[in-house]
C-alpha cells in the first residue's frame, strides 16, 4: 500500500441521487407550517400510523409516524404518554421527515477506485461491498488481530455494530459523545455521588425554585423535557441563573444573568462555596447525615472570596453573593445543572467536581426539585454466545487517563499513527452515525491517521464529509425505514419505546442491524446473528418484559412500576450512596490516591493574543451537530451560521451585521469559507459566537455546501484533561478577516 494514498473525495453523482427563522426552542414546539401543509393536502388520504423514537437527536423521543397509503411519510408527532417529549416533538422531530425525503441521501454501496491515476469512487452492489469488507477483516485479524480493527460510533447503528465487534474480537471503540462531550460530567459526578449523571439527566426541573446553569444552553441545545420542564419552572415563578459570556435564549429567560469571563467557572463557584459555607446557609442536616469532607471542603474554600472571584471572573462581589443566597433560599430544590458538552478547558473532571459539590452542600441531590433517582429497566440480551476476551482494548491505548469509562475517540485515532511507542496499532476503522470530521478537533491529526489506515469503511445515511476518506462507503437507511433495540432510559419510572419501519427502505439503503448481521455472517459469527430479522429480536425481548409487539404497536410508549424506591431520599432515613464510604464525598480520596487534586483549584488559563477573540460555539434548537444542516425541513429554518461579534469589536475592525468575513486561529489555520457577522450585545467582547455543524465542503449537500464556517476546523489546540481524557476545545483563539484571504490575485 503506497504512503499517503488516502486522499479525499467529495462524492460524485455516482450513486447519489418556507419557514419563518425562529432562535429559540421554547417558542417552537409543536407542527412546523410545512407539516402542517401536508396534513391539509393529505387529509382525503388514509394515513397509517407507526411507532418510532426520533434519531435526529440523542434524546430519543417517541414518535407516531404517519404515512400515506403510497407508502410516503406525511408528518411525525409526538407520542403523548412519552416522559421525554409529552407528546410534544422540537423542531427536529417534526422536521425528521426530511431525513427520509432528502434527494441528497447516499443511494448505493460505492467503493475507492482508481480511474486514470485519479481516485474516485464507483457504484457497487451489496453483496460487493460486503464481501470486500469482510476479507480486509479477515487480514487485518490474521495480520495485527481484531484488536486493530475499531469502531467509532453513534446512535443507534452503533450498537448493532458494537456487538459485530466485540464479537469479532475487538472493543477498540469509542464515540465522540465520551470525551468530546459529557465524558467529564460523568466522571466528575461519579467521584462525588458514585453515580453517572446520564441520559436523559435526572433533573426535577418542573418542581425546582431555582435553576443555575452554567454554559448550559437550555433552548438552544434542544433537550425536549428540559425545555419543557423549564417553561413550566418559569410560570411557576423559578429563579433562573445563568452563567455564559453570551446572552443566550436561557439568559433571556433569567432573573440573573452572569456574563463571566470565560475559562474561569471553577473561580466563581469556589466564590460561591466560600459565601454559603461562610454565611451557614448550606443544608446543615443533609451535610452532616450524607456527606464526608465538608471540614477539608470549609479550610479550603476560606480564601476563595467574591472579591477574589471577581478579580477572575469579572462578576461583581455583590452578584456572586446574591446569587449564593438565591440558591441556598430555595434549597433542596435547587440544582445546579451539570451540563452536557463539557469538554471545554482540560481541567472539566474538576469543573463538574465544582458543580457537584455545590449540589451537595445546597442538599439537592436525591431531593425534590434538585435530582431524582433515576431508573430505567433492563432489556434482556437476546441469547449469544459470549464475546470472546481481546488482548487489549480501548482500556489500553487511554491507560494514561484512570477515570476514562468508555473508549477516548482522540487516543484510538492517534492509534492508528505508527510509532516506536504505539503498542496498540489501530490499522482498520468503521465510521457509523458520526460525522468525525465536524466532531473530532485537530483535523491534522485525524487527517494523518485516516491516511495511515490500511482500510476504512464509513456508514452513513448522508454523504456527510467523513465519507469522502472512506475506501467503502455503505448507505444506511433511516430511523423511520427500520426497527432498532428498544429504547430503556433512565427518568423517574421506567419505560421502554419501540421503532418500527414505517415505510420500506427508500433506493438501496438497508438497516445498520443487516450490515451488522451481513459482516458478522462473512466472517464466520453466525451464531452471533442468529435471525432473520431484527424484528425476531425485539419480539422475544418483549415477551421476556411482559409484552408484545402487537402491544407496542398500539401503545409505542409502556410503563412500569418503580422497583428501586422512593425518587427521593426519605427524610429523615439514612441512605447509602454508591461510593466507597457510601457517601457524598465532597473531598475526594479516590481523587488524591491517584495523585490529583482531592478539591477542585483554580487555574489560569492562557488569554488571546492581542487582535484575538476566544472562539465560543453552541447550538440551534433546529440542528443536531452537523448531521441536519442538509435536511430540507430544518436548513429551511436555519441555513448557515453567523459570526456574533461584540459592537465595540466592530467598530475597531469597522464590522457590520451582514458583512461577510473569514477566520484565523492561533495557528494559522484559515477557514474555508466566509461567515457572515452578527453584531450583538449578546456576547462579551473578548469572545467570538457561532453555532456548530456549518461549513460542510461536500458539494453533494446541496442545501448546506460552502454555508457558513465550521468552528471545528478552528480547533486546531485541545486541551486534554488528565482524569478522564476529555478533549477540552475551547481554548482556540481566532482572528477577524475582511477580505477573502482564498482569492486568487491576477497579475
Amino acid at each position: 500500500m503506497t504512503t499517503s494514498r488516502r486522499k479525499f473525495i467529495k462524492i460524485s453523482a455516482l450513486g447519489l441521487g418556507g419557514v419563518a427563522t425562529a432562535t429559540s426552542a421554547f417558542s417552537m414546539f409543536g407542527s412546523s407550517s410545512y407539516l402542517n401543509e401536508l396534513v391539509k393536502q393529505n387529509v382525503t388520504k388514509k394515513l397509517k400510523r407507526t411507532p418510532t423514537y426520533c434519531e435526529v437527536c440523542f434524546w430519543k423521543c417517541a414518535a407516531w409516524t404517519y404515512s400515506d397509503e403510497d407508502g410516503n411519510i406525511q408528518k411525525i408527532i409526538g407520542n403523548e404518554t412519552d416522559p421525554h417529549c409529552y407528546g410534544r416533538l422540537c423542531p427536529r422531530g417534526t422536521g425528521g421527515v426530511g431525513m427520509y425525503s432528502d434527494e441528497d441521501r447516499l443511494k448505493t454501496p460505492l467503493i475507492r477506485t482508481n480511474v486514470n491515476g485519479e481516485e474516485t469512487f464507483k457504484e457497487a452492489s451489496w453483496d460487493e461491498a460486503l464481501d470486500l469488507i469482510a476479507s480486509k477483516f479477515k487480514n487485518i485479524k490474521e495480520k495485527y488481530g481484531a484488536e486493530s480493527l475499531a469502531l467509532l460510533k453513534h446512535g443507534s447503528p452503533g450498537k448493532h455494530l458494537e456487538h459485530l465487534f466485540k464479537a469479532y474480537g475487538s472493543d477498540t471503540i469509542a464515540e465522540p459523545a465520551y470525551a468530546q462531550c459529557r465524558g467529564a460530567r460523568e466522571a466528575g459526578f461519579a467521584l462525588t455521588y458514585g453515580s453517572w449523571v446520564g441520559s436523559p439527566e435526572p433533573t426535577d426541573i418542573r418542581d425546582t425554585k431555582c435553576l443555575v446553569l452554567i454554559g448550559s444552553h437550555i433552548g438552544e441545545n434542544m433537550h425536549n423535557s428540559q425545555v419543557q420542564e423549564m417553561s413550566d419552572a418559569i410560570d411557576n415563578g423559578a429563579t433562573i441563573i445563568t452563567v455564559d459570556p453570551r446572552f443566550s435564549t436561557a439568559a433571556s429567560k433569567s432573573k440573573h444573568w452572569l456574563p463571566i469571563k470565560p475559562a474561569t467557572d471553577i473561580a466563581l463557584m469556589l466564590a460561591w462555596m466560600n459565601v454559603i459555607i461562610e454565611e451557614g446557609i448550606y443544608d446543615k442536616e443533609y451535610v452532616e447525615k450524607y456527606t464526608t469532607g465538608f471540614k477539608e471542603l470549609k479550610d479550603h474554600v476560606l480564601n476563595f472570596t467574591p472579591e477574589w472571584a471577581y478579580g477572575i471572573t469579572t462578576i461583581k462581589p455583590e452578584v456572586i453573593r446574591e446569587t449564593a443566597r438565591e440558591m441556598a433560599h430555595a434549597a433542596p430544590a435547587v440544582i445546579v445543572h451539570p451540563g452536557r458538552h463539557v469538554s471545554w478547558y482540560g481541567d472539566d473532571t474538576q469543573r463538574a467536581r465544582a458543580m457537584a459539590i455545590l449540589n451537595g452542600l445546597l442538599g439537592s441531590w436525591g431531593r425534590r426539585g434538585g435530582f431524582y433517582f433515576k431508573e430505567s429497566i433492563k432489556v434482556p440480551k437476546y441469547p449469544s454466545p459470549k464475546y470472546p476476551h481481546p488482548k487489549w482494548d480501548w482500556r489500553d491505548i487511554g491507560e494514561k487517563y484512570p477515570m476514562a469509562q468508555m473508549g477516548i475517540t482522540t487516543e484510538i485515532i492517534r492509534a492508528a499513527i505508527p510509532s516506536k511507542d504505539n503498542k496498540y496499532p489501530v490499522k482498520a476503522m468503521m465510521v457509523a452515525g458520526t460525522n468525525i470530521t465536524k466532531s473530532i478537533p485537530e483535523k491534522a491529526l485525524l487527517e494523518k491517521a485516516m491516511d495511515e489506515l490500511e482500510f476504512m469503511v464509513v456508514l452513513d445515511t448522508m454523504p456527510m464529509d467523513v465519507t469522502g476518506y472512506a475506501d467503502v462507503v455503505l448507505p444506511e437507511c433511516t430511523y423511520l425505514e427500520r426497527y432498532d433495540g428498544i429504547r430503556s432510559a433512565t427518568n423517574r419510572e421506567p419505560s421502554i419505546a419501540v421503532r418500527v419501519p414505517a415505510v420500506k427502505p427508500k433506493y438501496d439503503s438497508k438497516p445498520g442491524w443487516w450490515v451488522a448481521k451481513q459482516i458478522g455472517e462473512r466472517l464466520g459469527l453466525g451464531e452471533y446473528f442468529n435471525y432473520n430479522d431484527y424484528k425476531e429480536v425485539i419480539e422475544w425481548q418483549l415477551k421476556q418484559l411482559g409484552t408484545s409487539l402487537e402491544e407496542m404497536n398500539k401503545i409505542g410508549v409502556k410503563h412500569f412500576p418503580r422497583k428501586s424506591g422512593s425518587l427521593y431520599i426519605e427524610e429523615g432515613k439514612d441512605h447509602e450512596f454508591a461510593t466507597e464510604s457510601g457517601k457524598v464525598e465532597l473531598y475526594s480520596k479516590e481523587l488524591k490516591n491517584l495523585g490529583f487534586d482531592p478539591l477542585p483549584k483554580y487555574t489560569k488559563h492562557p488569554e488571546a493574543p492581542q487582535g484575538f477573540y476566544r472562539l465560543n460555539y453552541g447550538r440551534a434548537p433546529m440542528h443536531t451537530f452537523s448531521r441536519t444542516a442538509n435536511n430540507p425541513n430544518l436548513n429551511d429554518l436555519k441555513s448557515e451560521n453567523n459570526l456574533w461579534v461584540n459592537p465595540k469589536v466592530a467598530r475597531i475592525l469597522g464590522l457590520k451585521t451582514g458583512q461577510e468575513v473569514w477566520l484565523r486561529n492561533q495557528d494559522k489555520i484559515t477557514s474555508t469559507f466566509g461567515i457572515k457577522v452578527r453584531v450583538t450585545e449578546r456576547v462579551r467582547w473578548d469572545s467570538v459566537y457561532m453555532v456548530h455543524g456549518f461549513g460542510h465542503d461536500n458539494k453533494k449537500l446541496t442545501r448546506a455546501f460552502g454555508k457558513g464556517i465550521n468552528d471545528t476546523q478552528m480547533i486546531s489546540k485541545t486541551m486534554v484533561d488528565p482524569i478522564m481524557g476529555g478533549t477540552g476545545m475551547r481554548g482556540n483563539f481566532v482572528e477577524i478577516l475582511t477580505e477573502n484571504p482564498h482569492k486568487t490575485v491576477e497579475i
